[in-house]
């Protein structure tokens, strides 16, 4: 069988726990990772390169960067007819508008890019269309943590004058939420000024957010996040149809294994862009089509 070749595109916290994901993957092969730079001294059990022509063949690259380089590196893999997956996470038209431009793209060139492939959006947005199709009229609301949130961290930490940064996503209940940003600020700086940068960017205009400064993020973080979905809905004529879904999870880790299974996908699907709802959950899985239903149906 012909493994499928993946390059990692940066080796952050979902870059790690990506390549240790594509590892484990019976069907694939780590062709390398994609760094901007290669850090000096660094002694890693994979290649390591700049550019991914260094890489030879490559199939499917897993963009592990920031989500707001994702519209400007996922074209840069798509042009060489190499498939995307990245993790984009600012919920709303920016999704969609992410997946015309790389679709686009893809039809162009011959490939596919996977948007959105974490767990919120991803497969979260999977199992609330399962829970619609249970109860097609209600409401769902998501809950989500206590937890560190990966994006929002990132998002926090961009601020001028921030060192480090951890945000903490608290559920108050009903689908709202509660951002505790606890920020490690650079000699000199105006709290202010990052206080009101960070409640002003799109991560945390809609929530309530708190900022607090600390001597140390490092002695405050724990990856750990979760999620809650609740529906309360109608089936048919059929009222008080309840549904639940929780799980409690390593953020990046569960992160970078969606991405990983969805770049499995990504080879089984026709040229264009694709959210998780829009893929066969027996395309994300290794194994042949007729095994996976005798085993799962």
């Amino acid at each position: 069988m012909k493994k499928i070749r993946v390059a990692v595109v940066g080796l952050g916290n979902i870059g790690r726990f990506a390549v240790e994901a594509v590892q484990a993957a019976p069907d694939m092969e780590l062709a390398g990772v994609v760094r901007r730079t290669k850090t000096a001294g660094a002694e890693e059990s994979f290649p390591v390169v700049t550019d991914v022509a260094a890489l030879g063949q490559v199939d499917v690259a897993l963009l592990c960067g920031p989500t707001r380089s994702i519209p400007e590196t996922a074209p840069l893999y798509l042009a060489k007819g190499i498939h995307t997956v990245d993790s984009f996470d600012i919920h709303g038209e920016k999704i969609w508008a992410l997946r015309e431009q790389l679709g686009a793209i893809g039809r162009e060139h011959g490939a596919v890019a996977v948007v959105s492939a974490g767990w919120d959006p991803g497969s979260d947005s999977v199992i609330r269309a399962l829970l619609l199709a249970l109860a097609p009229r209600g409401i769902t609301y998501t809950n989500f943590g206590p937890g560190m949130s990966m994006g929002h961290s990132v998002c926090a930490k961009s601020k001028p004058g921030v060192r480090d940064a951890l945000s903490m996503t608290i559920p108050t209940g009903n689908g709202v939420h509660r951002r505790m940003v606890y920020v490690e600020l650079e000699p000199g700086v105006d709290f202010a000024a990052v206080e009101q940068a960070i409640k002003s960017d799109e991560y945390f205009a809609h929530d309530d957010t708190k900022v607090f400064v600390v001597p140390s993020v490092a002695a405050l973080k724990d990856m750990g996040h979760g999620v809650l979905m609740e529906r309360k809905g109608v089936s048919g004529a059929t009222h008080n149809q309840r549904l639940e879904f929780r799980m409690s999870i390593n953020n990046p880790a569960l992160t970078a294994q969606i991405m990983v299974s969805c770049a499995r996908a990504a080879t089984r699907l026709g040229p264009g862009a694709y959210t998780m709802p829009e893929i066969p959950p027996l395309d994300l899985l290794p194994g042949d089509r007729e095994t996976l239903v005798k085993t799962l149906v």
